[in-house]
């Protein structure tokens, strides 16, 4: 049937349908979603009842004035601190294994592995490395004749930066590899120009280098922010939120919320302001570091 009209006619219907086929899917499986759930989270509705009370912006007033819900976002900084230390490394590895290292091929191999690794598999890994009594971590440093009892995962002063550190291992490879590729696209020749000129390896980093590959360390730091606020696998594999709520994050917050205490109104205005959050982060992000840039 196509066949029989002509040529600029067809090439409407396929631009169209190329257009409208994602569009449909997007506003289906994304924008639908989320206007769904602003409108539940005006809303006390249990999940199952087909009535929803409607209350306004109480849940939204309950999200903030209960420490015990908004203040879990303190939770999530360490995660922000150890990803800011993870794209140190990651750069550093990556400026290493652009040079003419031998085996450095294996080397990045054996960096990015532990990215492909499942998370529940890693948790449960590290599980075995943190525990007290037996774990790899705590015979390693009893051999060496240091203190062989830290409770890893049990002190609520640093269990954070420990689960924390399992995202350092596993995501520090990914960043490395995104880094790798973005300095591979730096003509050597700017490099070979600037060792002529008599530059160290520090004025070559800091002037050839960082600027080229700015654009790429700001999608990184997005990609660092939006997992640190919204972490969930480990800790919850790994402590559940323990000890005593130390180690639980805004994300389990909100499921523990909905299925738990089948608070779906509540849980969708603390999804709501998850997302205000994380927009609002990345907005001001964006703003310091195009502000730097120019």
């Amino acid at each position: 049937m196509l066949s029989r009209l002509s040529f600029g006619v067809q090439r409407k219907i396929v631009i169209i349908g190329f257009i409208m086929i994602p569009l449909v899917l997007l506003l289906t499986f994304a924008y639908y979603p989320a206007l769904e759930l602003i409108r539940l989270s005006f809303t006390n509705w249990d999940g199952l009842s087909p009535d929803m009370q409607w209350v306004g912006f109480e849940n939204y007033r309950e999200v903030f004035r209960n420490p015990e819900i908004f203040g879990v976002f303190w939770h999530n900084l360490a995660y922000f601190v150890i990803g800011i230390i993870q794209n140190i490394l990651a750069i550093y590895f990556a400026v290493i294994l652009n040079s003419r290292l031998k085996g450095k091929h294996f080397f990045r191999l054996l960096l990015f592995l532990p990215y492909i690794l499942n998370g529940v598999a890693v948790a449960y890994l590290f599980g075995y490395v943190f525990d007290t009594t037996q774990g790899s971590l705590n015979l390693f440093l009893g051999s060496l004749g240091l203190p062989s009892d830290t409770s890893w995962l049990g002190s609520e002063s640093f269990v954070n930066y420990t689960l924390a550190s399992i995202g350092l291992w596993r995501y520090m490879g990914f960043n490395m590899v995104i880094y790798l590729a973005a300095l591979q696209s730096i003509p050597a020749d700017i490099y070979e120009a600037a060792s002529i000129d008599g530059a160290s390896g520090w004025q070559k980093f800091r002037f050839i280098t960082l600027p080229n590959i700015y654009r790429i360390i700001e999608l990184n730091l997005f990609l660092t922010v939006t997992g640190a606020l919204e972490v969930f696998d480990i800790p919850f594999v790994l402590t559940n939120g323990g000890p005593a709520g130390a180690s639980e994050t805004f994300v389990m917050k909100i499921i523990e919320t909905a299925f738990q205490f089948n608070n779906y109104g509540l849980a969708s205005a603390m999804s709501v302001v998850l997302l205000v959050i994380v927009v609002a982060v990345l907005s001001i992000q964006r703003y310091f570091l195009n502000r730097g840039d120019q």
